[in-house]
């Protein structure tokens, strides 16, 4: 793995940096850094979408003193690759590990972990491994179930085998992602942003999912799960399936919120503000171990 470099932008804009992967694969930081901060997030991100959408969520977070880093996912945003593809079913898991490795090693504390949608999908997967163990874990609408069939299930499964790179339109209803029209105009118009999935990565989800349930009892870090349950786009049942089966290791804080869509750090007021302060009185309620 070939260390990052960071580069601040003339424009002002968050510094970036590439973070190459064991096999080649670059993948594009990205930084909201402070001076001296009380901690540190790094974000996962979504299907289809990439790590510059959080720039508002980031600087939430940098006013209460954590440094941010993001990162876009192979397939992704500004990183190179096939729109949705995997080249091996966990090498999202493997280069979550590296990025999260690469950022800790510059830090006074390991940073926390923050996942939404796929991203949280990636992020519970990865600590259930035990391939990254930050001192807590923040799950936003996690897609942990899907919407679609079982038949639709066990052919992407067939296709992972056959024909894992086939491109295929991922079929995300916009109107669905929040209530804010400017959030789903934006998106709509985003040139990052990516509307297809391949059958390796849509396999990689329902397994995974399905496999993050199962291992629900394995929780051993503080955790929020937050759920849209009224979400079109993920099947917020796996969220409370996951709940259910956690709850007994004492570690999950789980909020739901009936009336809001997706994407809950970017619905609209005051549907984002109370999922804001859900999230900011579970973070004072961290203790942010130092580093060993």
């Amino acid at each position: 793995m070939q260390a990052a470099t960071p580069h601040r932008p003339a424009d002002g804009t968050e510094p970036t940096a590439w973070l190459h992967m064991a096999d080649g694969q670059p993948l594009l930081l990205r930084d909201w850094p402070l001076a001296t901060p009380r901690g540190a997030v790094l974000l996962v991100h979504g299907l289809g979408e990439h790590s510059g959408r959080y720039r508002r969520l980031a600087q939430w977070f940098n006013q209460r003193g954590y440094a941010v880093r993001g990162y876009d996912q192979r397939g992704h945003g500004r990183t190179p690759g096939r729109r949705g593809g995997l080249r091996h079913g966990d090498d999202l898991l493997e280069d979550l590990a590296s990025v999260y490795r690469d950022y800790a090693r510059g830090l006074s504390h390991p940073p926390l972990l923050l996942g939404h949608s796929l991203g949280g999908l990636v992020a519970l997967r990865a600590v259930l491994d035990g391939r990254v163990a930050p001192p807590a874990l923040l799950l936003s609408s996690p897609a942990l179930r899907s919407w679609e069939s079982p038949r639709m299930i066990r052919l992407a499964r067939v296709l992972s085998r056959i024909a894992p790179n086939l491109p295929l339109r991922s079929g995300l209803d916009f109107e669905q992602l929040s209530h804010d029209r400017q959030v789903v105009a934006d998106y709509r118009n985003d040139p990052l942003r990516h509307g297809w999935i391949t059958p390796r990565l849509a396999d990689f989800i329902f397994r995974a999912g399905a496999a993050c349930i199962a291992d629900a009892t394995r929780l051993a870090l503080p955790t929020l799960l937050l759920v849209a349950d009224g979400d079109a786009l993920v099947d917020p049942s796996g969220s409370r399936a996951f709940a259910r089966a956690a709850a007994a290791t004492g570690q999950l804080t789980t909020r739901f919120f009936s009336l809001l869509y997706h994407e809950l750090f970017n619905e609209a007021e005051p549907g984002r503000g109370q999922v804001l302060m859900q999230l900011g009185d579970w973070l004072g309620r961290q203790t942010l171990p130092a580093r060993g």
